[in-house]
């Protein structure tokens, strides 16, 4: 008995070892997509609308994403989805943001992007394997300051919503062509090897690691 006690205290132990053992990069990434967002929030009339922003199922954050991941194939831009459940926001995942036709028009050398997913049909598209923005999830730059009524009709049945800050400048940018997806790796470095990122979006079980806590404060806007 006491052997069999021993060794399931030993499984255990090597499966939670397994979880939320990030690796440094990943560490800051969290850190600065909490930093994207406080400084985005820091100044309302530049911001997400605040009625989108009660409205939107998910946020997913890509901060510093260089314009040398849109040269070199397969490489991708990286960052957190947290989405809501009654009200509170969900542990997040990560995910990657592939290259686009818009890749290379942008013309800075390091950009942050944050993209509100508006409804349930836009989480599931976000979920699979891959999803192309605008052919498989329809995008639109959202509108930015207090008021949300100064969108278009186009932006207000989009899934998707997409911001771009470039040099501290926030404004909507339409991210057509451009493949999101659950990044894989990440999300076994955060949760362990047996956790599927649709499961932590979707489900309220899952606790959000103590390493994702600065990325959930940004999202509750504590500071």
């Amino acid at each position: 008995m006491r052997a069999l006690i021993g060794f399931v205290a030993l499984t255990l132990t090597a499966g939670s070892a397994t979880a939320g053992d990030l690796s440094t990069k990943e560490v800051n990434r969290v850190k600065e997509a909490a930093t994207v967002l406080q400084e985005i929030h820091a100044v309302p009339d530049k911001d997400v609308p605040q009625e989108l922003w009660d409205r939107a199922e998910c946020v997913i954050v890509v901060p510093g994403l260089k314009k040398a991941a849109f040269v070199i194939g397969g490489e991708y831009g990286k960052g957190l989805m947290s989405c809501r459940h009654d009200g509170a926001w969900g542990a997040p995942v990560f995910m990657q943001v592939g290259k686009g036709s818009w890749g290379l028009q942008i013309g800075a050398q390091s950009i942050d992007l944050v993209l509100l997913v508006m409804n349930k049909s836009g989480v599931e598209k976000m979920l699979r394997n891959k999803v192309t923005l605008g052919a498989e999830a329809s995008i639109a730059g959202g509108p930015v300051g207090r008021d949300a009524r100064a969108g278009t009709d186009a932006q207000m049945k989009a899934e998707i919503l997409s911001y771009s800050r470039t040099q501290g400048l926030f404004a909507g940018v339409n991210l057509s062509g451009g493949v999101v997806k659950p990044d894989e790796e990440d999300n076994t470095d955060l949760y362990g090897a047996n956790v599927a990122a649709r499961d932590v979006v979707l489900g309220t079980s899952q606790k959000a690691p103590a390493a994702t806590e600065p990325f959930m404060k940004a999202l509750r806007r504590e500071r």
